[in-house]
């Protein structure tokens, strides 16, 4: 059995190995600290899963795990962030994730996230799951501009707070200028902004993207 680790960080990558190792002895982990080495690794041998951080040096937020998806469309792919809140965990599962699971979880749960889609299954803790359908009930209050946007329309606020340009949006999402540059005017209008500038000010003191 062959399970991918893709994030950045090595110390957190050997400790999922090890998690991985002691439930599965003889499993083939290899690891990836970028979207690109994640790439090369899927052309050695498709996982059977995917651990994968959200936060990569070369693909930010939902970004990496649109593009695996299509570098393995077999592959389910287990997010790991650090990140607990429902609003990311809802667009995970929406763009095709097959389970969410916060680090600060990831010794107690990872081996039974990883079991569950293993089996063909989805998984997100049980707390997680109420936080869910309270957010698909309405009833999570006070909830920040950005979990107004659309799926798409958060890769565009994404991609371009973190400085591509309109037809570099386009050209990563495999869209129009066009259909690119009128998601960016949603984007503005629905959370009350003006540049390109202010969404990268609005990302970074959200969390939403590294310094």
């Amino acid at each position: 059995m062959r399970i991918l680790i893709v994030d950045d960080h090595p110390i957190l990558r050997a400790g999922v190995r090890q998690l991985i190792l002691a439930r599965w002895p003889r499993a083939e982990v290899p690891e990836a600290g970028s979207l690109a080495q994640a790439g090369e690794r899927v052309a050695e041998g498709v996982p059977a899963a995917i651990v994968l951080d959200l936060a990569l040096p070369d693909a930010q937020g939902m970004e990496g795990l649109v593009r695996l998806r299509r570098l393995a469309p077999a592959s389910p792919i287990l997010i790991l962030s650090m990140h607990a809140e429902v609003a990311y965990a809802d667009r995970a599962l929406r763009m095709g994730a097959a389970g969410y699971l916060a680090k600060d979880r990831a010794g107690d749960e990872l081996v039974a996230a990883l079991e569950r889609l293993l089996a063909g299954g989805r998984y997100i803790t049980a707390s997680l799951a109420e936080r869910l359908a309270d957010l698909v009930a309405g009833r999570v209050p006070d909830a920040p501009p950005h979990e107004a946007l659309s799926v798409q329309e958060h890769r565009v606020m994404l991609l371009l707070a973190a400085g591509r340009s309109v037809g570099e949006a386009a050209e990563t999402m495999h869209l129009s200028v066009k259909t690119v540059s009128t998601y960016r005017g949603r984007i503005l209008e629905k959370m009350g902004l003006r540049s390109n500038a202010d969404l990268t000010r609005y990302c970074l003191s959200n969390g939403l993207l590294r310094d």
